[in-house]
């Protein structure tokens, strides 16, 4: 069986939906499952084991320069290739009428078929046209978890039940594990922000507690705010270079936790299953916020917390995740001998 999934943004819903490639390789063992991506987000979805193809889609940049013959180029070699293969289920996982264009430029097999999304849920992207645009739109909860409702859709498409909690399989190589904290401040949202004073303020807290603080940024703004933190924090914070996704990974995954704003960085540690406070500005948590991992939670809401609530979230899932590596050490106990 041949599938493919459209899922082109942005890199938190991009993360959210990884869980669904280990739902459908546990469901079909022998699936080939491809990805088509915006180009931004492709270096990281190729780091999803399970995944055969990543199609990297650069519709950002070919909108601003469509006359252009060298981008007209780069768009027929893109659809050759990208029809190269027939599917036996395309699943749109964005529900837009751009993403539900590209499901239908894909090719299908006689039997194959395209779905999406019958219905809008709330607080999620959706168009009203793509039920018309694709031949198998599928009713959705109208309130519902961004990840149950990739998760859903996959398991309506494809006709299986959901078994477990969301599986991430996403490859990193950390190198050796180091005692920093991850301060995720980035975001695209002015909305997602948190103040200056605030992360220079828990950073301090952390400092204090001989962990280092990490700062990674990818744009001017986030570097002046990430140079404004570790200034004021002194030597135990570090400015992270700018790098591409699949390094931040990497260097993620070796730290010891996050505390991070509403953000597709703040999906990454969620996905690597690291001791994590998300911090939400406004009311989403119940629909993009971690679940059902103690050592991850969300704070705030319809107003971005102060650095008290932080801080002792903070605090909670750092003790809840030395209990779970403690129970995970432990060996188990010896079965008493019968008297």
């Amino acid at each position: 069986m041949n599938i493919l999934l459209v899922k082109l943004s942005s890199l938190g819903d991009v993360i959210q939906t990884m869980p669904v490639v280990h739902d459908v390789l546990q469901a079909f063992p022998g699936a080939q499952i491809d990805w088509v991506v915006e180009e931004a987000f492709a270096p990281l979805v190729k780091r999803v084991l399970g995944v055969r193809r990543v199609f990297a889609m650069a519709e950002r940049r070919w909108r601003k320069s469509r006359s252009n013959p060298g981008t007209q180029r780069e768009h027929e070699v893109f659809l050759a290739d990208f029809q190269s293969q027939a599917y036996d289920a395309i699943i749109d996982f964005q529900g837009l009428i751009k993403s539900a264009l590209v499901a239908r430029q894909a090719r299908l097999t006689a039997t194959g078929f395209r779905a999406t999304y019958a219905n809008k849920s709330e607080a999620c992207g959706y168009e009203w046209p793509v039920r018309f645009m694709l031949d198998r739109p599928l009713p959705m909860a109208r309130r519902i978890h961004a990840v149950a409702r990739y998760r859903t859709l996959a398991a309506a498409a494809l006709d299986f039940k959901l078994a477990e909690p969301p599986v991430y399989p996403l490859q990193a190589s950390p190198g050796e594990k180091r005692q920093a904290v991850v301060l995720a401040h980035g975001t695209t949202r002015r909305d997602n922000e948190w103040p200056l004073d605030c992360w220079i303020t828990l950073g301090q807290k952390l400092a204090a507690q001989g962990l280092s603080i990490a700062l990674p940024q990818a744009s001017d703004a986030e570097l002046a705010l990430a140079q404004a933190v570790a200034n004021a924090i002194g030597p135990q914070a570090v400015v992270w270079p700018r790098m591409g996704l699949p390094e931040v990974l990497d260097h993620m995954a070796a730290c010891t936790g996050v505390v991070g704003v509403d953000s597709g960085l703040s999906h990454l540690a969620v996905a690597l299953d690291l001791p994590h406070v998300q911090i939400f500005s406004q009311a989403r948590a119940w629909r993009a916020g971690p679940v059902g991992k103690p050592h991850q939670t969300a704070v705030g809401g319809d107003a971005a917390p102060n650095v008290v609530t932080v801080w002792q979230a903070w605090q909670n899932v750092m003790h809840l995740s030395a209990i779970r590596a403690a129970a995970e050490s432990s060996p188990p106990h010896a079965l008493a001998s019968p008297t």
